[in-house]
């Protein structure tokens, strides 16, 4: 390995180390709610709850619907290495007109977070433009990050504020529009024992949550722009592999980098092939690490088992090019192989695999599996 790559990894490691060996993070996805009146998803382990330095909430004030923008003011300031805890909403189903009727039609408690949801259906107005997107939470500033730089986003916990998610099918939408001829809504309850989703009797999707946005603002002369196709900022990736105790790296081009976050999801295949996954609330807590010079040109991620190269197009085929490139470069410049070499290993040891193919811009990923590098010593913090 280069000693680029192995000092930017000790970097990285040093202080997620210390915090996970406190035993302070719950393990898998937890369902809690601020009232007690919604079933809770509990935390088997016995393990305290992790506490932030930061909270912030799903209040209207903190929300943004559907756009990232430099021009957009931070609803909060944090330093670089804090952990905080991002509060989001997922109002799949529900009408700004009359949010309360989702959940009296769907026999859905309107305990503390869907009031929460139903004032933000409210209050918060959509991009003045015409610009339209998921509802999103934040911009964050994050101190000391600076364009040229990355910005590090640890994953450390992710946990629903309500019991459950919302999929939807509607003519013209998800991999097959033409086929689909009625909408619906399907809401998948949660089971706290089992960690399931069930759709109906005798279907259980396993949870396993991630966010399908995480963004840094794009360089002030991109204007404001959607939060449904993806970009070198992030965004709307929907790579499903970005679930607890991984890590997502995006290039930083404004002062403070302005990190916004939704777009939760309980589960989703590869694809996301309906439009959605199951769409629900989560709140997400990061710890933000903010690395000088270290310049990206595209989202990276990393897990305990693997790394993972993004490549974005509106073109599938450009897509899945632009991800073989992405991986022939990590290969090469990371870990210090020729550029033959790295094709090599990508055609023997990588697999690609399709994030989306229903936002605009379409999604591939490389997973790259550490394992098969066995000269090679990786350090990771989870």
């Amino acid at each position: 390995m280069k000693t680029s790559r192995r000092t930017f990894l000790h970097k990285t490691t040093q202080s997620g180390l210390a915090l996970l060996s406190t035993g302070s993070l719950a393990t898998e996805a937890v369902l809690h709610s601020k009232s007690t009146d919604t079933p809770l998803l509990h935390d088997f382990t016995a393990q305290a709850p992790l506490k932030p330095d930061h909270v912030v909430r799903s209040l209207p004030e903190n929300m943004v619907w559907g756009y990232f923008g430099a021009d957009v003011p931070p609803v909060y300031k944090v330093k670089d290495g804090d952990v905080v805890e991002i509060q989001t909403v997922n109002p799949s189903g529900v009408s700004r007109t009359n949010p309360e009727e989702f959940y009296t039609k769907n026999n859905l408690p309107l305990d503390q977070h869907a009031q929460e949801v139903i004032a933000i259906m409210k209050n918060v107005k959509p991009e003045p433009s015409g610009i339209r997107g998921h509802m999103l939470t934040g911009p964050v500033y994050i101190d000391g990050a600076q364009p040229g730089d990355s910005l590090e986003i640890r994953i450390l916990d992710l946990t629903f504020p309500a019991g459950f998610g919302v999929n939807s099918v509607w003519p013209g939408g998800g991999g097959i529009p033409d086929e689909v001829k009625t909408r619906e809504t399907f809401v998948y309850r949660y089971d706290a024992k089992r960690k399931t989703g069930s759709l109906k009797e005798g279907v259980d999707i396993p949870l396993k949550p991630f966010m399908g946005v995480m963004a840094l603002s794009p360089p002030a002369d991109m204007g404001r722009q959607s939060s449904i196709p993806p970009g070198f900022f992030g965004g709307n990736l929907d790579i499903k592999h970005l679930v607890k105790g991984t890590t997502l790296h995006l290039p930083v081009s404004v002062p403070g980098g302005l990190f916004t976050t939704g777009d939760g999801h309980g589960a989703q295949g590869n694809g996301e092939v309906s439009g959605v996954a199951i769409e629900t609330a989560i709140n997400l807590t990061v710890k933000f690490i903010v690395h000088k010079g270290k310049t990206l040109k595209q989202p990276r991620a990393e897990t305990p088992t693997h790394f993972i190269a993004v490549g974005l197009d509106k073109d599938l085929n450009k897509a899945m090019k632009n991800a073989l490139s992405e991986a022939c470069a990590f290969i090469k410049d990371e870990l210090g192989f020729t550029f033959n070499e790295a094709l090599s290993i990508a055609s023997t040891g990588v697999d690609f695999e399709v994030s989306q193919v229903v936002d605009q811009t379409l999604g591939v990923h490389a997973m790259i599996p550490k394992s098969i590098f066995t000269k090679k010593k990786f350090e990771y913090w989870s």
